[in-house]
C-alpha cells in the first residue's frame, strides 16, 4: 500500500483533540472552517506553527501523518505562496473518510514555543 506523509501545524486545543483519541483521527471542523488544510512538507508546517499556532495560543506542534495514496490522489496540491507552500485543500465533508485512510498514528514532530 502506497502512502502519502502530510504535515500540519497544530494549536495545544486540536492537539489535545487529536491526542483524546489515541492520535488515530483530526477532530472535525468547526461550521467556520470548511477546509483541512494538511502541508506537504515539515518547513512549511513549522512556518505556519511557529507564525500562528504560538502566536494565538503561546505553543504550537508539528504533527505528520500517512495517508493513503489513493485517497489523497482525488486532490491536487495547491501553492500558495512560495514553492515549499504547498497544501491540500480537503473539504470538512472529506474529513471523516481522510481520517478512515490514515495509516498508522499521528505523530508530533516538533513542539515550539512555551510547549
Amino acid at each position: 500500500m502506497e502512502t502519502v506523509t502530510l504535515y500540519r501545524p497544530t494549536g495545544p486545543r486540536e492537539l489535545k483533540l487529536v491526542e483524546d483519541t489515541g492520535f488515530l483521527r483530526w477532530p472535525p471542523r468547526l461550521p467556520e472552517q470548511p477546509i483541512f488544510y494538511p502541508v506537504a512538507n515539515e518547513r512549511y508546517a513549522t512556518e505556519i506553527a511557529s507564525r500562528w499556532n504560538v502566536k494565538d495560543s503561546g505553543s504550537g506542534f508539528v504533527t505528520r501523518f500517512e495517508v493513503k495514496r489513493e485517497f489523497m490522489d482525488r486532490y491536487q496540491i495547491q501553492i500558495v505562496g512560495a514553492s515549499h507552500h504547498a497544501e491540500w485543500w480537503i473539504p470538512a465533508e472529506d474529513l471523516e473518510e481522510l481520517n478512515d485512510n490514515l495509516v498508522g498514528r499521528i505523530q508530533i514532530i516538533a513542539s515550539l514555543g512555551d510547549a
